[in-house]
């Protein structure tokens, strides 16, 4: 009993004097702690993966439905701007087309696992089906789509560009680490972003430690053929906005994400004569978490202009033709009522000019992803995303069109899909062929 008891104290005291020596490295950065860091972090993604694999409804892709409201339940048609919605879900890996009434009168459908290619993708691994989805798509007047797929619980999490055709047969990938967001310039080239996992010193800013997952802007042809490719870290570098990162939260380095860019805009001649900070050809940005947005001049690889405000989380700033900026503020309201809000900033002043955060009966809450757009009309279409509806509100902040996603899922269908982005199409911007179609697809889905 005696050699027993002193066998169990040994091991104690061992295991205990290992702690304390594992914790003494870690802290003092002594040899091997990069090495057990980076083991403990490969660890926890690995069962962050893991634990939420085996179901969907886990994922950050499902919400607990508001309501049972389905569907189209708001119309105003006089003071609606017209066209059609697209809009992607959480629950396909595809992209709807509503008309007014909510009507589906295109989709496009490609899983991933038909345009996976192990030998030119970025992803060794996809996670399931049902935790990939588009981020975001760009409608061609043509029905060309371009779609950015996203894998939730993987790292990284951007799993791709597609083009495809209006049938959702495949045009050309990219299956790069593309994450969030695409944009289109008018001459047909497109811009993106990626991310991968950094191994290196960031000797600016030593505080960010590797292993990081790193942001890149990517300039593609028309074609998908990459034409160049940015490091956003180093973009901040020689500038006044190295500054920034300084503000990243302590928490970032559990995860090594310490930019999570997730806005890329093309300024084009028409916006770029609205702001004098700006030139045509550069590019809008968003970072959340140094609560950032910023125009980088691709030519020179640098930050020209930023500026950080009283929003938290922000997603989608959107340039507009009277010299402001909109973007959604996930997490920045902190009235009565939700946590979000979309706001209108004038950026000389960063004074806000116009808000819209919902109503006691209907908050605006999302705290990560949702979007909004400016309307011809004056009108603001918005995407709530966590939530699981789109809605168009007045600059008086009415209601004029609500769509609430119609799809369920989980326990006695009491959860619903996020909609992860929406977007007005002018009807008049589509080709007569195109145009044609939809129609014929409208009438048909009606009849039966």
């Amino acid at each position: 009993m005696t050699d027993r008891l002193f066998n169990v104290l040994s091991v104690l005291a061992l295991s205990l004097l290992a702690f304390l020596g594992g914790a003494w490295v870690v802290l003092a950065e002594r040899f091997p702690a990069d090495w057990l860091r980076d083991a403990h972090l490969a660890g926890r993604a690995l069962l962050q993966q893991r634990s939420g694999a085996s179901d969907p409804y886990a994922s950050d892709l499902w919400r607990e439905a508001r309501s049972a409201r389905r569907g189209v339940t708001v119309s105003d048609p006089a003071r609606m701007q017209p066209g059609y919605t697209l809009y992607t879900s959480g629950h396909t890996q595809g992209a709807l087309l509503i008309d007014a009434d909510g009507t589906v009168v295109h989709e496009w459908k490609l899983p991933y696992e038909q345009i996976w290619d192990a030998q030119s993708s970025s992803v060794r691994k996809p996670v399931a089906g049902t935790h990939i989805y588009f981020r975001k798509a760009v409608l061609y007047p043509n029905g060309d789509l371009l779609a950015v797929y996203d894998g939730v619980g993987d790292t990284p999490h951007g799993y791709g560009l597609v083009k495809m055709d209006r049938e959702s047969r495949v045009i050309w990938t990219y299956l790069q680490n593309a994450h969030h967001d695409v944009d289109v310039a008018p001459d047909g080239r497109i811009f993106t972003l990626t991310h991968e996992i950094v191994d290196e010193a960031f000797e600016p800013r030593l505080h960010l430690k590797p292993p990081r997952i790193d942001d890149f802007v990517v300039e593609l042809s028309a074609e998908g053929r990459e034409l160049r490719k940015i490091p956003l870290l180093q973009a901040h570098d020689g500038t006044p906005y190295l500054r920034l990162l300084d503000r990243s939260p302590w928490y970032l380095g559990r995860s090594g994400d310490y930019l999570h860019t997730n806005t890329i805009d093309y300024i084009d001649a028409g916006i770029a004569r609205h702001f004098d900070f700006a030139r045509e050809g550069q590019l809008l940005l968003s970072m959340r978490e140094t609560g950032a947005i910023a125009v980088l001049d691709p030519d020179r690889g640098k930050l020209v202009w930023a500026m950080r405000g009283s929003w938290v989380g922000q997603h989608d700033p959107d340039m507009l033709d009277n010299g402001h900026i909109l973007l959604f503020d996930n997490n920045g309201h902190f009235g009565t009522h939700g946590q979000s809000r979309v706001i209108e900033v004038d950026p000389k002043d960063e004074r806000i000019v116009w808000s819209y955060a919902g109503s006691a009966d209907a908050p605006l809450d999302s705290r990560i992803r949702s979007a909004q757009q400016r309307l011809a009309n004056g009108n603001t279409l918005i995407t709530e995303s966590d939530g699981g509806r789109l809605l168009e509100v007045t600059q008086q902040g009415e209601i004029v069109w609500e769509y609430v996603n119609p799809v369920r899922g989980g326990e006695g269908e009491r959860l619903i899909p996020v909609v992860s982005w929406g977007q007005r199409i002018d009807a008049a911007g589509l080709e007569t062929a195109f145009r044609g179609h939809l129609e014929q697809q409208r009438n048909r889905r009606i009849r039966s």
